[in-house]
């Protein structure tokens, strides 16, 4: 008598219709809880594909553009090397692109020492970032002496060293060392600045 009740509903019909309901709100939910950032993070390996195709991209561009008049001997050539680098750090950057698109995952560093929860020092990594950018805009005005100085010494700043004495001897020692060998064994040209005259 009571299972003629307006107000009843089939137990049966009423739990498909909560399966049904429920299974599209769990697919609405699984497609929400994994944006395409989440995508990108499960596949991080493929960052390191984009730098390996662009540095080999960058090689082949800057060969193919090379000026070879006068230093041209034989039939090789000194585009033969760049624009074989160039090839394999595209075949590479395919090979392990077809890796990790497969689910190929690279296994995380077992260190005792290393924390891998922990996150990344921007600090360090803006700091470094900056300190060769201002080489860049330095070396032609100050010289490569003065700009490789403040480029050794501001890269073991950004690293943690805070010997403010020994740091920037040491950073000229280097600098200077680097200058003379290139420069004088080894016939590079690189701008002295206002020490030109001088070392």
């Amino acid at each position: 008598m009571s299972s003629g009740a307006p107000g009843r509903s089939d137990p049966a019909i009423g739990l498909g219709a909560s399966d049904g309901s429920g299974t599209g709100e769990q697919r609405r939910d699984n497609w929400t809880a994994r944006p395409v950032f989440g995508w990108l993070r499960e596949h991080s390996e493929l960052g390191v594909v984009v730098l390996l195709a662009g540095s080999g991209a960058l090689v082949i561009i800057d060969a193919l553009t090379m000026s070879v008049g006068y230093t041209q001997r034989g039939p090789v050539g000194p585009k033969a090397m760049p624009l074989a680098v160039g090839a394999l750090l595209l075949a590479v950057a395919v090979a392990l692109a077809v890796d990790v698109l497969r689910g190929g995952r690279g296994e995380a560093e077992g260190g005792e020492d290393i924390d891998l929860t922990t996150p990344p020092e921007w600090r360090t990594v803006l700091l470094l970032v900056g300190v060769f950018v201002a080489n860049i805009v330095l070396i032609e005005i100050v010289g490569f002496p003065i700009a490789g100085a403040l480029l050794f010494w501001g890269a073991a700043y950004a690293l943690g060293s805070r010997h403010w004495l020994r740091d920037p001897l040491v950073a000229a020692a280097l600098a200077l060392v680097t200058y003379v060998v290139f420069v004088r064994l080894l016939d590079v040209a690189l701008p002295g600045g206002p020490l030109s005259g001088v070392i």
